[in-house]
Parts: C-alpha cells; sequence; structure tokens
C-alpha cells in the first residue's frame, strides 16, 4: 500500500511486551497455528461468538499484567505497528465521513496491540485466536506476530511489509465495530442466542461476510482519495480472503469440510464480499434479508 505522510492513529494502545502470563490452549485441534487458522478473525461479543474454540480459548483466568523489560523489538514489528496505526487511522477517516454523510456520527475504536495474550472486556483474549473485536469495550486487538503467520503458515502471497493483506485483516475488524455501531452487532448475537448451534453458524457467516464487505468498502473510499491500493494489493487481499474461508481452512487443518460448522463463510464468499466492497463502497448493502434480525 502507498501509506508515505499518512498519519498515524492516537487510539492505539501499545501493550506490546505486556501479557497475563496466560498460555495459548490448542483446543485440541492439534497446534496453536491451527486454532488460529479456525478462529481468524472472530468479531463481536467474544462470549457470543459461535466458534467453540474460540469459547474455549476465552475461559482463561485473569491474571495481572506485567512487562517485561528485556523485550526488544524487531524492525519488522515495528513497521507492523506504523502500519497497524496508519490503517487505523485510514478508517477514521473514512468512517467519520460515511457516518457523518448517513446522519450518524462514529464512534472510533481502539486498537490494542499486545503480545501473547490480554484481558478484554470480553475475557483473556490470546494471540492464538487471531485478532478480534470486542463489542463490550470497543477494541480491537491484534498481536502483530499474526502477519507473520499469514505468509508462514496461512501461505497468502504477501510480497511486501506493507501489504492490503494486512490492513485487510485490521479493516475487517474495524468493520465488526461499524456493525456494533449500526446495531447489527447486537441484533444478531441476541438471535443467535436462540438459535440451534447450526443455525447460529449461519447468521455468523453472514455477520463475518458483512465485515468482510465493510473492510472493501474501507478500501474504495481510501483508495478513491489516497490513491493508496495497487494492482498487487488487490491481488494479495483477494488471495488472503481465499485462504480465511471455512472451507479451506478446514481442509486444511483436518483434510475435509464440514458446512454446517462453517462460521465465516467459503473462500467464493469471501473473495466475493470484499470484492464487492472495493468496487461498491454502498453503505446499504447487507449480507442479511430483509427483516432477518428483527
Amino acid at each position: 500500500m502507498r501509506l508515505t505522510g499518512r498519519r498515524e492513529s492516537n487510539n492505539v494502545e501499545d501493550q506490546r511486551g505486556m501479557s497475563t502470563g496466560a498460555k495459548a490452549g490448542i483446543g485440541g485441534i492439534g497446534g496453536i497455528i491451527v486454532v488460529a487458522l479456525i478462529t481468524l478473525m472472530s468479531g463481536g461479543n467474544m462470549g457470543d461468538v459461535v466458534s467453540n474454540v474460540v469459547q474455549q480459548q476465552m475461559q482463561g483466568p485473569q491474571q495481572e499484567q506485567s512487562q517485561n523489560p528485556q523485550r526488544q523489538f524487531t524492525e519488522e514489528e515495528e513497521k507492523f505497528a506504523k502500519f497497524s496505526k496508519q490503517i487505523l487511522a485510514g478508517t477514521e477517516d473514512v468512517w467519520n465521513s460515511q457516518f457523518q454523510q448517513h446522519g450518524m456520527q462514529y464512534k472510533e475504536p481502539v486498537l490494542r496491540l499486545y503480545t501473547g495474550s490480554t484481558q478484554t472486556a470480553c475475557g483473556n483474549g490470546s494471540a492464538a485466536m487471531g485478532p478480534f473485536y470486542c463489542s463490550g469495550d470497543q477494541r480491537l486487538y491484534l498481536d502483530l506476530s499474526f502477519f507473520t503467520s499469514m505468509r508462514k503458515d496461512l501461505g497468502v502471497d504477501i510480497q511486501g511489509d506493507l501489504s492490503f493483506a494486512y490492513a485487510y485483516v485490521i479493516a475487517h475488524e474495524v468493520g465488526h465495530h461499524v456493525e456494533y455501531l449500526r446495531g447489527i452487532l447486537g441484533k444478531c448475537h441476541a438471535k443467535m442466542s436462540q438459535m440451534n448451534q447450526t443455525d447460529a453458524n449461519k447468521l455468523s457467516v453472514k455477520l463475518e461476510l458483512l465485515a468482510d464487505y465493510y473492510a472493501g468498502c474501507w478500501a474504495h473510499y481510501d483508495n478513491e482519495k489516497y490513491q493508496s491500493l495497487t494492482d498487487r494489493d488487490l491481488e494479495e487481499a483477494i488471495d488472503c480472503a481465499e485462504k480465511i474461508g471455512d472451507n479451506y481452512l478446514q481442509e486444511k487443518a483436518r483434510g475435509y469440510a464440514q458446512p454446517e460448522s462453517f462460521t465465516h463463510g467459503t473462500s467464493e464468499q469471501r473473495m466475493y464480499w470484499l470484492r464487492k466492497g472495493l468496487e461498491t463502497g454502498d453503505w446499504n448493502t447487507t449480507t442479511f434479508a430483509p427483516g432477518e434480525l428483527d
């Protein structure tokens, strides 16, 4: 992405090097990175997220955070930290404008950068869960090591340090915040709590695809204003969307997919909704049927 001269957001809590000391479990799936694959980009109130793996990860004990004075950040980590702050600032610019145009006020979320584990209003968060959003404190949570895992473990074809594929991760979580502010997230979780697991999963998929769409909408307007995206950026983001589809991740983790357990959408769905947001930027588009959340 072209980010030269772009501002950095002040809505960032940099708690890297601080940890609760809680260990990230593997949820019986076979390894920390597999947990991250299956639970990638779980948004909303973490206590309501459908995935059992996520719920298990959130049940860790409450512990005090302590800082490790020996922690030294690599040049790559510092680049990712600056990049994340610039992307968050870009989402602030776009969504402040969009909300204002629709007669609403945008409340900017806070991004917490952390290492290993962290306490949230939704419980104990772990890097093994991947990036996530907690509506209880309106914060996005990100361990920057996830960006490295995207290349090494997910196999996303990323050539540079400042790819739109990384921005997509952050913009997706901001998309959940937009859902929260518009009242969609709360309605969806209320409906999900009254459903059986299979039907709740179907609503979860629509919630995640809408966050993908909002990520695309942000990129649409950011690129319109700053010419921030290259053709390579778009290719990498679409490749990322493909490789975080439920079918792709489940097949990668265990060799087969179970559609009834999907909570985030197939590769085709995620690519479609990200691309649609990029192309249209239309605030009124939704993944939910009329009256579905009433």
